[in-house]
Protein backbone atom coordinates (compact mmCIF):
# COMPACT_ATOMS: atom_id res chain seq x y z
CA UNK A 1 0.00 0.00 0.00
CA UNK A 2 2.94 2.41 0.83
CA UNK A 3 4.74 1.84 -2.06
CA UNK A 4 1.12 2.86 -4.27
CA UNK A 5 0.68 5.61 -2.32
CA UNK A 6 4.29 6.40 -3.17
CA UNK A 7 4.42 6.07 -6.43
CA UNK A 8 1.29 8.15 -6.87
CA UNK A 9 2.48 11.34 -5.07
CA UNK A 10 6.13 11.05 -7.43
CA UNK A 11 3.68 11.05 -10.49
CA UNK A 12 1.67 14.03 -9.53
CA UNK A 13 4.69 15.85 -8.38
CA UNK A 14 6.58 15.08 -11.72
CA UNK A 15 3.20 15.89 -14.07
CA UNK A 16 3.00 19.32 -12.06
CA UNK A 17 6.58 19.85 -12.59
CA UNK A 18 6.28 18.95 -16.55
CA UNK A 19 3.19 21.80 -16.51
CA UNK A 20 5.18 24.10 -15.28
CA UNK A 21 8.24 23.81 -17.37
CA UNK A 22 5.63 23.49 -20.42
CA UNK A 23 3.94 26.94 -19.04
CA UNK A 24 7.28 28.82 -17.61
CA UNK A 25 10.10 27.68 -20.50
CA UNK A 26 8.39 30.50 -22.82
CA UNK A 27 9.01 33.19 -20.63
CA UNK A 28 12.16 32.07 -19.66
CA UNK A 29 13.53 32.19 -23.13
CA UNK A 30 11.63 34.97 -24.44
CA UNK A 31 13.36 37.81 -25.80
CA UNK A 32 13.67 41.13 -24.81
CA UNK A 33 10.07 42.97 -24.58
CA UNK A 34 9.36 45.73 -27.25
CA UNK A 35 9.89 49.00 -26.83
CA UNK A 36 6.52 50.53 -25.92
CA UNK A 37 6.75 53.79 -27.18
CA UNK A 38 8.24 52.49 -30.77
CA UNK A 39 5.11 50.25 -30.78
CA UNK A 40 2.75 53.24 -30.45
CA UNK A 41 4.68 55.14 -33.22
CA UNK A 42 4.50 52.12 -35.55
CA UNK A 43 0.38 51.84 -34.25
CA UNK A 44 -0.45 55.05 -35.69
CA UNK A 45 -0.18 54.19 -39.03
CA UNK A 46 -2.39 51.60 -38.86
CA UNK A 47 -5.72 51.29 -41.43
CA UNK A 48 -7.43 49.30 -38.83
CA UNK A 49 -7.97 49.56 -34.68
CA UNK A 50 -9.14 46.65 -32.68
CA UNK A 51 -8.43 45.08 -28.85
CA UNK A 52 -7.89 41.58 -27.80
CA UNK A 53 -10.42 40.91 -24.77
CA UNK A 54 -10.62 37.95 -22.50
CA UNK A 55 -14.56 37.58 -22.91
CA UNK A 56 -14.75 35.16 -25.97
CA UNK A 57 -15.89 31.53 -25.91
CA UNK A 58 -12.15 29.88 -26.31
CA UNK A 59 -10.41 32.17 -23.76
CA UNK A 60 -9.94 30.96 -20.04
CA UNK A 61 -7.39 31.73 -18.00
CA UNK A 62 -4.94 30.04 -19.43
CA UNK A 63 -5.32 31.27 -22.61
CA UNK A 64 -6.05 34.80 -23.03
CA UNK A 65 -4.94 37.88 -24.95
CA UNK A 66 -5.62 41.61 -24.48
CA UNK A 67 -5.36 44.95 -25.49
CA UNK A 68 -4.88 47.07 -28.50
CA UNK A 69 -4.13 45.68 -31.97
CA UNK A 70 -3.39 47.91 -34.77
CA UNK A 71 -3.34 46.32 -38.23
CA UNK A 72 -1.48 48.35 -41.23
CA UNK A 73 -1.18 46.90 -44.67
CA UNK A 74 2.78 46.75 -43.40
CA UNK A 75 2.45 45.58 -39.74
CA UNK A 76 0.40 43.93 -36.99
CA UNK A 77 1.14 46.07 -33.63
CA UNK A 78 -0.31 44.30 -30.80
CA UNK A 79 0.03 46.35 -26.98
CA UNK A 80 -1.03 44.63 -24.21
CA UNK A 81 -0.35 41.23 -22.61
CA UNK A 82 -0.74 38.07 -23.81
CA UNK A 83 -1.30 34.56 -21.59
CA UNK A 84 2.48 33.17 -21.77
CA UNK A 85 2.68 29.85 -23.68
CA UNK A 86 5.05 27.91 -26.81
CA UNK A 87 4.82 28.79 -30.13
CA UNK A 88 2.12 31.23 -31.08
CA UNK A 89 0.94 32.41 -34.41
CA UNK A 90 -0.85 35.39 -35.30
CA UNK A 91 -3.21 34.84 -38.19
CA UNK A 92 -5.39 36.58 -40.60
CA UNK A 93 -8.97 35.14 -41.03
CA UNK A 94 -11.47 35.95 -43.49
CA UNK A 95 -14.87 35.75 -40.48
CA UNK A 96 -14.41 36.30 -36.96
CA UNK A 97 -14.07 32.95 -35.05
CA UNK A 98 -13.78 32.70 -30.85
CA UNK A 99 -13.02 29.64 -30.44
CA UNK A 100 -10.61 26.35 -31.25
CA UNK A 101 -13.37 24.19 -33.39
CA UNK A 102 -14.18 27.45 -35.38
CA UNK A 103 -10.71 28.28 -36.03
CA UNK A 104 -10.04 24.46 -37.33
CA UNK A 105 -12.95 24.68 -40.08
CA UNK A 106 -11.31 27.54 -41.46
CA UNK A 107 -7.61 27.49 -40.87
CA UNK A 108 -6.60 26.39 -44.26
CA UNK A 109 -8.37 29.26 -45.48
CA UNK A 110 -6.24 31.96 -42.93
CA UNK A 111 -2.90 33.57 -43.55
CA UNK A 112 -0.42 33.06 -41.10
CA UNK A 113 1.85 35.98 -40.10
CA UNK A 114 4.25 35.02 -38.07
CA UNK A 115 5.64 34.16 -34.56
CA UNK A 116 5.09 35.47 -31.33
CA UNK A 117 8.09 35.86 -28.84
CA UNK A 118 6.65 38.12 -26.68
CA UNK A 119 3.80 37.71 -24.07
CA UNK A 120 3.34 42.00 -23.70
CA UNK A 121 2.72 43.54 -27.07
CA UNK A 122 4.02 42.45 -30.29
CA UNK A 123 5.46 43.67 -33.95
CA UNK A 124 4.71 41.97 -36.55
CA UNK A 125 5.82 42.69 -40.33
CA UNK A 126 2.32 41.63 -42.55
CA UNK A 127 3.91 38.97 -45.51
CA UNK A 128 4.42 40.53 -48.88
CA UNK A 129 1.43 39.81 -51.43
CA UNK A 130 -0.80 39.73 -48.26
CA UNK A 131 -3.76 42.16 -48.32
CA UNK A 132 -5.20 42.56 -45.16
CA UNK A 133 -8.45 43.91 -46.80
CA UNK A 134 -9.25 40.58 -47.53
CA UNK A 135 -9.59 39.49 -43.71
CA UNK A 136 -11.58 41.03 -41.09
CA UNK A 137 -9.77 39.54 -37.72
CA UNK A 138 -6.13 39.07 -36.45
CA UNK A 139 -6.38 35.58 -34.05
CA UNK A 140 -3.39 34.46 -31.93
CA UNK A 141 -3.12 30.40 -31.95
CA UNK A 142 -0.93 28.18 -29.96
CA UNK A 143 0.30 26.04 -32.78
CA UNK A 144 2.12 23.14 -30.23
CA UNK A 145 -0.80 22.51 -28.37
CA UNK A 146 -3.92 23.56 -31.09
CA UNK A 147 -5.15 26.39 -28.40
CA UNK A 148 -6.92 29.41 -29.28
CA UNK A 149 -5.80 32.46 -27.28
CA UNK A 150 -7.63 35.32 -28.45
CA UNK A 151 -8.81 36.89 -31.82
CA UNK A 152 -10.34 40.71 -32.65
CA UNK A 153 -12.41 41.55 -35.46
CA UNK A 154 -10.52 44.67 -37.25
CA UNK A 155 -13.11 44.83 -39.85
Amino acid sequence: MRWIFLSATHLAVLAVGFALGVYLLPVITAPASLDREMLATTAESALFKTSFTRELAGSDFLHWGEGDVSVSAQSIVHQGNLAPGPDYKVYLVKDFVEDEAQFLAVKEASQVIGDVKTFDGFLLDVPAGVDVNAYTTVLVWCESFGEFITAAKYR
